[in-house]
């Protein structure tokens, strides 16, 4: 049979269908990743005072639009090439802004999550990329709409003659576990219950006040405790955790300041570098870490303040040292975040390494909970009355 065309222009055909083919097989894939659906894993929700979160694990970046609607109130969260995993909830219970979840196809290729709601809320909503704890997540806070004005008039407590408030920050929460035991064991759980004990401590002696930055299971940011801790007019800062290492050998309780020259020893790099880790845990929006002033340990009174929290932090590790073995028999420095108020001493306090098998149990136990909180509770006493109440400052200089 006679071919249609030349040898050569066969062979030129030929090999342009197959650069075709070829092309063609090379495209597929990413067609295949435009269109393919973004798995959503799983639903939760958190409750804290002011608001409530709502968290979407997600399997890859996503492309979303979040729509207010009223009467009835309501809100619609659009996700483009979505996909719902079995076991997302639909009924929520004792939340004061949501009344249940519904979803279903929006469009083709828009599947819509829609909160029914008990009252207006004002939205506040954030991606963030995955991390050593989760994957990709989406972040919807709600907050009352009602109260945003009344928020903004507030006023911290009038300071007491002679009374010192302490401000009582029990580490991680909510969606950020912290470090957890070979048994499971949550940080967030044991520091919430060393810092209930040490506030019952503080409010039973006339001459201190408490504040708490977290009350329950939920997730503040690292700025916002200190920002807490400035509006409540708060003399001193003790930020409380319990934490893990590589070596399940590592043991013992330590004490640290802030500093602003570098770690004073490598576990303590260590450990800064791991709390300062917890706004991508505990999901902070790129607006919640902006809003600092920059350069704030430029501030002069800052040299002061550092003193203070030494001489504070000597005090708490003398009074630890009663009751437990001490991973660093000094008080140790390295840049931790929470710690950075210019004019309130402060302090992180590692009550155990939860990663110690005999650590962990003792953490879990009441008897050293308490032990712990009313060895906290001398060292403020000790501090007091070391200083003099000199370390005060008015209430007008904190805004």
């Amino acid at each position: 049979m006679m071919s249609l065309w030349g040898n050569s222009e066969h062979q030129y055909f030929m090999k342009q269908f197959i650069l075709f083919l070829i092309s063609i097989s090379l495209l597929l894939p990413l067609f295949a990743t435009s269109s393919a659906s973004v798995s959503v894993k799983n639903l939760r929700v958190w409750n804290a005072p002011d608001n409530t979160r709502v968290v979407l694990d997600l399997s890859s970046s996503i492309d979303y639009r979040i729509t207010p609607f009223y009467n009835p109130d309501r809100i619609a969260i659009d996700i483009k090439n979505a996909r719902l995993s079995k076991g997302i909830p639909h009924e929520i219970k004792n939340n004061p802004y949501i009344k249940r979840f519904r979803y279903g196809n929006y469009s083709k290729n828009i599947t819509r999550i829609v909160l029914d709601l008990k009252k207006p809320v004002r939205v506040k909503s954030f991606t963030l990329k995955p991390n050593n704890v989760y994957g990709y997540r989406l972040v919807v806070d709600l907050f009352d709409k009602k109260k945003t004005v009344a928020a903004k008039i507030i006023r911290p407590p009038a300071k007491r003659t002679g009374i010192v408030t302490i401000a009582i920050d029990a580490g991680h929460g909510g969606e950020d576990f912290g470090a957890s035991g070979k048994k499971k064991t949550r940080e967030k759980k044991i520091v919430l219950s060393i810092a209930k004990e040490l506030k019952k401590l503080v409010d039973k002696d006339p001459a201190l006040r408490s504040h708490m930055t977290r009350t329950g299971d939920y997730y503040v940011s690292l700025r916002r405790r200190t920002k807490q801790a400035r509006r409540a007019n708060a003399d001193l800062f003790i930020s409380i955790h319990a934490d893990a290492f590589r070596r399940s050998s590592a043991r013992g309780a330590a004490v640290f300041t802030l500093s602003n020259s570098g770690a004073s020893s490598e576990t303590a790099r260590w450990l800064a570098n791991k709390e300062n880790a917890a706004d991508l845990v505990g999901g902070a929006s790129i607006s919640d870490r902006e809003d600092v002033v920059a350069g704030v340990l430029l501030d002069m009174q800052m040299d002061k303040t550092l003193e203070y929290s030494l001489s504070f932090g000597g005090q708490v590790l003398k009074e630890m040292r009663k009751i437990t073995k001490l991973h660093s028999k000094t008080v140790q420095q390295a840049g931790f975040v929470v710690l950075k108020s210019p004019d309130i001493p402060s302090v992180l306090i590692e009550t155990g390494f939860i990663s110690n098998p005999y650590e962990e149990r003792k953490l879990k136990s009441r008897k050293y909970q308490k032990q712990v909180a009313t060895a906290i509770y001398k060292g403020i006493k000790q501090f007091i009355s070391h200083e003099k109440v000199a370390f005060m400052k008015p209430a007008s200089t904190r805004k």
